[in-house]
């Protein structure tokens, strides 16, 4: 009897314990919905963005970041996990594309590197490819431009279905175009339009991670223009200007500097001035690094110029020196503390 007793006490224990690991597997510190308000709170933040105060919002994606992190860190269902890293990969990646912005570049990159492993973790395809954009566009501006070629060409080997497969094949022309491989750089344009004929998506998160025609045709302008094809170059910003929806301060900057380039091209210094007005009068806190940069390649070609010293080139080069003074780069840094929550 008192092995009877004790089997069948045993029965019960092994029950009882199966009933309460199943209450522990069954807790989350998450709901579908909490997950759900992540996800449209960075959508929102990826729109900010594009026309905000670059500051203000890195600030507000660093502390949604955060609190992506903590709930990780926690348990959670393996569904709503690979949720949670979908999440915190797309926020970082969108601290990595600011930080670039405001010229740290190899914050930029460390953000890329977690953000890469988020999308690993949650194998995700179309998180993966806007992660290796960030990173095409990180090691562009970092001179690594080999690198830039070989993200922006992994990323469209993962076939994504978003707009993000516009702007890798952009991207590797931007760099072919700096390397001065112009054949390479035109094989890569034409890829670009392809992919914008065969989009076959929506993008997940939108706003900064997305590619609209302007966002395109800004990058097609600029390679035309170290191409020397000042007036494809002309055509491809004209339209970038008048594409909507237009996208950010950032874009309609750069294409506004791709137009003075072409007519720098077309040797008119008062064209070339006229069209990269709207730049100058860029507010402060709107004057990201590769803006700077493409304002200071500006001038120095100007320098370069056969009109170097016509009036209109000897004021031009004076405006976007005093306008480099007053960057968001350097407003950061003058700047208090303001990374604390």
């Amino acid at each position: 009897m008192r092995l009877e007793s004790t089997g069948s006490q045993l029965l019960h224990i092994a029950a009882k314990e199966s009933a309460n690991w199943a209450t522990w597997a069954e807790a989350t510190n998450v709901g579908d919905i909490a997950v759900e308000q992540l996800m449209a709170d960075a959508r929102a933040l990826s729109e900010d963005y594009l026309t905000g105060d670059p500051a203000h919002v890195f600030m507000e994606t660093r502390k949604l970041r955060n609190r992506t992190f903590s709930l990780l860190q926690g348990r959670q269902h393996p569904r709503q996990t690979g949720d949670l890293y979908v999440v915190a990969g797309y926020l970082c990646a969108m601290l990595a594309w600011m930080s670039s912005d405001l010229g740290q570049l190899r914050y930029a990159e460390t953000h890329g590197r977690t953000a890469w492993l988020c999308a690993e973790l949650a194998g995700h395809t179309e998180l993966s490819a806007w992660v290796l954009s960030t990173r095409s566009k990180t090691a562009f501006w970092d001179g690594r431009l080999r690198d830039a070629i070989s993200h922006a060409r992994c990323g469209s080997a993962r076939r994504p279905q978003g707009t993000v497969a516009v702007l890798l094949a952009s991207q590797e022309a931007d760099a072919w175009a700096e390397l001065g491989a112009i054949d390479e750089a035109r094989s890569a344009l034409a890829r670009a339009n392809d992919a914008r004929e065969h989009i076959r998506g929506e993008d997940e998160i939108g706003g900064l991670f997305s590619c609209p025609e302007a966002r395109r045709a800004n990058y097609a302008a600029a390679v035309l223009t170290r191409a020397g094809d000042a007036h494809r170059a002309l055509e491809e910003a004209d339209h970038a200007l008048q594409s909507q929806p237009a996208h950010s301060y950032g874009t309609s900057a750069q294409i506004h500097i791709a137009r003075a380039s072409a007519f720098l091209l077309l040797e008119s210094p008062d064209g070339t001035a006229d069209a990269v007005a709207p730049v100058l009068s860029l507010a402060p806190e709107h004057r990201l690094e590769p803006v700077m940069h493409r304002m200071r390649e500006l001038s120095s070609t100007v320098a370069r110029s056969c009109c170097s010293r016509a009036r209109p080139a000897v004021r031009l080069r004076e405006e976007i020196g005093a306008w480099c003074e007053a960057t968001a780069p350097r407003l950061i840094a003058l700047s208090p503390d303001r990374g604390s929550d």
